[in-house]
Order: structure tokens, then sequence, then C-alpha cells
């Protein structure tokens, strides 16, 4: 097997093992204690060592890991990669018991800016965290990741809805209930979450208190194409990312002080405790630094690259591109730009970046959205505010982001991968200064 299958073939099984972040995080812990890192507590005292790594996690879903390098922080400062684990889906509703027409329901509300026509007709899976009390009276919580299709959302047959090909427009409050079970009787949603959380983790529960769950595609990850050009899966926004940063950060060597941050929250704002508009990344270098001025002359130091997927140029609809602006899928990654500072790229951070690529084989592409259109954002500007460190926003091309179901190119997280383990063993970030 090639080092690229090989690559590709360990992102499928991270990417099917991580349904939701809580689990996209724990895969990351995993791989980082086997990887020989550390894990720290916020509430005790660090003794931090050079040449050691360490990460630490907050909520279950946003997580921080680092190594430190053997010159002092001040004169190196970090090199940081940022990307966020969580992704558009359907997270059931506290009270979600539907009972109509035969059929129970779970109500759920939207989570981000899903693309929400491809969630119907999918076989449906279920995922997230659950808060429980034990029977010993103790306060528990528990992942749970029912891998079976336990729900679909149902299409209207078109019989009975003859423009749904003209204009199909989705009513989340109407259209959206999960059907997951045929019964006259109704159901309580907690005790049947009781009954299978016991059966999967073989703990005692006296009964289920709260719970984030969300819906997820069963289908698994694929290579896809007459040549497997193309890797098909949920979640490629951003996992992908937070996969190719996480491999980079193991497979850098060298002394150099660097950083992997994945927060939770960024498809919704980032404005959480554990979102890349909290204070996470910062109390963590802070504490890294020791004190006010090691901490200034350390972010003078610093760069971070925020990797978050860019937008492929659909063949279908190549006029929702500028003309010079249309990155190609396999061809490279995506530095992003945006005038307005929706994307936290200047030109120093992507000339270095450009070099880097140069220097690791790796063909580069430039995103600017068409000047009539509305950007998106990601976690770089948030970051680049929040701590005053020169960021680079760059990322994968993919199709039909934020569907239940997303595109890459087989080639691009692989390249990636090694331009950002270089970016790991840089002695200096300081450009042109």
């Amino acid at each position: 097997m090639s080092e690229m299958n090989l690559f590709n073939k360990n992102l499928r099984t991270f990417l099917d093992a991580s349904p939701t972040p809580f689990h996209a995080v724990e895969e990351m812990r995993v791989r980082l204690l086997n990887a020989g890192y550390i894990a720290l507590n916020e509430r005790d005292d660090w003794k931090l060592e050079a040449g050691k790594g360490y990460y630490l996690i907050r909520n279950g879903s946003s997580i921080v890991a680092f190594h430190c390098g053997k010159d002092p922080i001040q004169e190196r400062g970090w090199r940081m990669v940022g990307a966020h684990t969580d992704s558009p889906n359907l997270k059931v509703k506290p009270s979600p018991e539907l009972h109509r027409q035969g059929y129970f329901q779970l109500g759920v509300e939207v989570y981000g800016g899903a693309l929400l026509n491809p969630w119907f007709d999918r076989d449906l899976g279920l995922a997230g965290r659950v808060n429980y009390e034990s029977t010993q009276g103790q306060l528990c919580s528990a992942l749970i990741n029912i891998n079976r299709p336990v729900g679909v959302v149902p299409s209207l047959a078109i019989h009975l809805d003859r423009e749904a090909n003209n204009a199909h427009s989705v009513n989340p409050q109407k259209d959206l209930p999960v059907v997951i079970l045929q019964s006259e009787n109704s159901q309580d949603f907690r005790d049947m979450l009781a009954v299978e959380l016991a059966r999967q983790e073989n703990i005692d529960i006296a009964k289920v208190l709260d719970f984030e769950l969300s819906f997820y595609d069963c289908q698994p990850s694929a290579m896809v194409g007459w040549n497997e050009d193309f890797i098909a899966s949920a979640r490629l926004d951003n996992l992908l990312s937070c996969y190719i940063g996480l491999d980079a950060l193991l497979a850098a060597d060298g002394g150099e002080h660097r950083v992997l941050v994945c927060n939770d929250h960024e498809e919704v704002g980032s404005q959480s405790a554990v979102g890349a508009q909290g204070p996470m990344l910062e109390s963590v270098l802070r504490r890294i630094a020791g004190d006010e001025i090691s901490w200034q002359r350390a972010i003078a130091n610093s760069m971070m690259i925020s990797a978050d997927n860019a937008h492929g140029i659909h063949p279908n609809f190549s006029d929702k591109h500028d003309g010079n602006h249309g990155p190609l899928l396999n061809a490279g990654p995506v530095i992003k730009n945006n005038v307005n500072q929706r994307y936290a790229t200047n030109s120093e951070t992507s000339s270095l970046f450009r070099r880097l690529c140069a220097k690791t084989d790796v063909p580069v592409q430039s995103f600017v959205v068409r000047s009539d259109m509305a950007c998106g954002s990601t976690i770089g500007p948030l970051t680049a505010s929040a701590i005053g460190v020169k960021t680079l926003d760059i990322g994968v091309p993919t199709f039909a982001m934020h569907s239940i179901r997303e595109l890459a190119g087989s080639q691009d997280a692989f390249n990636l991968t090694k331009v950002l383990a270089a970016y790991f063993q840089l002695d200096s970030v300081s450009g042109m200064d």
C-alpha cells in the first residue's frame, strides 16, 4: 500500500469513528496518548518539560495539543494550526417525543448552516453524549454511538408534491422530525436511551438526565470515482482538517514549539467557552508562556494556520466562482483571501505558505469569493483578533460543503499534511519583520 493510500485509509477510519465532536476529540485523545502525549488538567499545576507533548480537553468537544520546544518560548514562538470539530447536523430536542399517525418521531433542531435536502431518505444513526444518574446516586456522563439505521426522514412522494423538482423549500419544524418507530403506544426517549446505553457500556443507570445527541448518516466514508480520485464522507468540514493537523503534529520532528487547537461550535459562531471566540487557546498559551512579557514576545514570534475546507469549483456551477479563483480538487491546498477580513490571510502569511508548498513539492491554489456574493468565515479572524497572532486561512477544496455527505480529492489531504508538518518544523515565522 502506498503512503498516500495508507494515509487515506487511516483518515477514513477516523471519519467513520467520529460522528460527533465528542467522538472526534476522543479519537484524537487516543492517538495523542499512543504517541506519548501527556494529559493535562486545567485545575492542576503544570510542570512542562522541553521535548514532551501535552494535551487538554474542554467539554469533551474541544482539544489543544502542544509540543514543548527546546528553546525559550519567547525567543521562538509557536507554530499553530487550528481547525474545528463540529459539522452541521440535526440535533435532538430536549423533549423530542412526537406521536403521530401511529409513528414515534423525534423533533430536531438544525445545528449550523446545513444543506437540508440531502438529509431526506438517509439511514440515520444517533450519537453524542448522555448525562445520567447512576444506581449509586452519582452524576455521570458517557458517549453513545448507535451506529445502525435507527431513524429516517422520508420524502413526500412526487405524486403528492408535483412541484418538488421545481422548488422544494424545507420547513425544519414541520418537515424534519425523524421517524424512529412504529407504535400505537407512547414512548419515553430517555428510557430508551437508558436501555441502549446500559447495553453498549455495561453500566448501571438509574435515569437519564439530559443529552446532546445528533443524527448522522450511517453510510461509511468511501473512495469514489473510476480511479478513486475522491473521498466521500460526512463531516469532511471540518474533521478532514482536524485529522490533517493531528497527523502533521505527530509527524513533525525537531525542537520547535508547536500547537494544534480543534474547537467546537465554529458552525454556530464560535462564541462559547470552548469555541474559537472563547478563552480556551489564549489561557493555555499564557500558562505555557508563564508571564506577560514572555507571552507578548512569544505571540510576536508565532503564527497560526487556520485550516478549514475551501469551495472547489463545481463543473455544473462554475459561474458561482470568480473566473481566476476556482480551486480544483487534487490540485493542492487553497489559500483563502478576503479583503473584508472574513479570512485572516495577508501577503506575508500567504507568501510563507507558498514557500512551504514549493519546498514540499505540493501545488497551491487561491480562492476569492465572487465580488457580488457574500463570503463565509473561519476561526482564523477570531483567533487573530483574540490573541494578536499573524494568521493564514487555508483549506482542502471540497464539493457539497455542509451537505450530509461531502466530497474531497484523494490527494489533497495527504499533500496538505506534508506542508503542515514542514511548517511545524520552521525555525522562524518572522518573515520580513
